[in-house]
């Protein structure tokens, strides 16, 4: 939609060719059915939150920004709020009216949309300027082409990989494809038994298998009946590489305190609880269902007067607070992911332009290039900003 709606502006006659019923249907599930539109972060910090190709993003991050995505929503009557972490969401909180807006813009530029329309091929003309492409049964000759497909994640969009075809039947390289932002696994049953249970203002460490920290946040994630998920989790796996199966997270559950400070805390907890039991003088430090978890793995038997818990038990309990280990076993399927990695080259690609270097006149947007983000808006942004770029480059 940004890709044509910029080359429709500039004059160009643009098709906008679209497989579903109507525009925008990944859009629509965007962030729970919020919309995560973009981030109001510094661009200089988006590449922070860009594990993969970061540098070849600059032209276009910085050529079309947040701001300008902002700007354009607003100017469609689209009231906008920032909440934590620098998301940026409708007011009404309905990614409807994120797609409303989007729409608008592309019939104000005056682009023929078609949609229920599945592109069978795609073909260099053999005169060697153009492209024929192959849809409602007929082929038809264009002069120029962008390919913003989106990857192979949630294919009930979609997005079902038809631009990696594309792409290779015009002479790029495709890289490996694998989940992004993808719910993780875990060997430890523990996880699963806490389905349900979010976490907030924890931090998550992974660790390599050299024992380095190759991410650290503070955040919010989710037990669920398979493992880990939530925003921390999310971006996490997109930081542990393709091959996640063995990876070592920790949780601090206290960010806040020092360990010297909760074992302060938790002595005042027990001075409170004197006459209880282990397992039942936690509650003011845990929530009531991690609670027989923690006790568990802590390794104090859980009938312990809490008077009778030795120095050496309560700093056990400590360093597991602060953090809790778990093992990742694997990521979750493709198709539940909720960006792809990997894609078509951005050696291939030049990144002022979005214009494929072996092609004349074709150009790439969105998630069927090989970057990818964290989560938090910054996949829409770099959707956005690859899209315009291509549209405005178009000759």
């Amino acid at each position: 939609m940004m890709a044509a709606a910029e080359a429709a502006e500039r004059g160009f006659a643009v098709t906008l060719l679209e497989k579903n019923e109507k525009l925008g249907k990944k859009l629509f599930i965007t962030g729970k059915g919020r919309c995560n539109i973009t981030n109001a972060a510094e661009i200089e910090d988006f590449f922070k939150n860009i594990p993969r190709n970061p540098k070849f993003l600059y032209s276009a991050l910085y050529g079309f920004t947040n701001e300008d995505v902002m700007a354009m929503v607003k100017k469609q009557g689209v009231a906008l709020k920032t909440e934590r972490g620098g998301r940026v969401f409708p007011v009404s909180d309905k990614s409807s009216d994120i797609l409303r807006a989007f729409s608008a813009r592309v019939r104000e530029a005056g682009v023929k949309v078609l949609l229920n329309t599945e592109v069978k091929s795609v073909f260099l003309d053999p005169s060697g300027n153009g492209f024929l492409i192959s849809y409602h049964g007929t082929t038809h000759r264009f002069d120029g082409l962008v390919l913003a497909t989106g990857g192979a994640s949630y294919p009930a969009t979609g997005s079902t990989g038809d631009g990696y075809r594309f792409a290779k039947a015009l002479g790029h390289t495709v890289t490996d494809i694998v989940p992004a932002l993808i719910p993780l696994e875990t060997e430890e049953e523990w996880p699963k038994s806490l389905q349900g249970l979010s976490l907030k203002n924890v931090t998550l460490k992974a660790f390599n298998a050299k024992g380095r920290v190759v991410y650290e946040e503070l955040g919010e994630m989710l037990f669920t009946h398979f493992g880990v998920s939530g925003p921390l989790v999310l971006s996490t796996s997109s930081f542990i590489g393709a091959s996640p199966a063995g990876t070592r997270l920790t949780i601090d559950l206290k960010p806040g305190l020092t360990a010297d400070e909760l074992d302060r805390r938790i002595l005042r907890d027990f001075d409170a609880n004197i006459r209880k039991q282990f397992i039942n003088a936690l509650d003011a430090l845990l929530p009531q269902k991690l609670i027989p978890v923690i006790v568990a793995l802590s390794g104090i038997a859980p009938e312990t007067p809490v008077h009778q818990v030795t120095r050496e038990e309560r700093q056990q309990l400590v360093m597991l607070l602060k953090s809790l280990p778990v093992t990742v076993k694997k990521a979750l399927p493709v198709e539940q992911a909720i960006i792809t990695r990997g894609g078509v080259s951005v050696k291939e690609i030049n990144p002022s332009t979005m214009e494929s270097k072996l092609v004349k006149n074709l150009f790439f947007a969105g998630e069927l290039i090989d970057v990818d983000a964290c989560t938090g808006g910054y996949n829409l942004q770099i959707a956005c900003s690859t899209g315009a770029l291509a549209g405005r480059s178009m000759e």
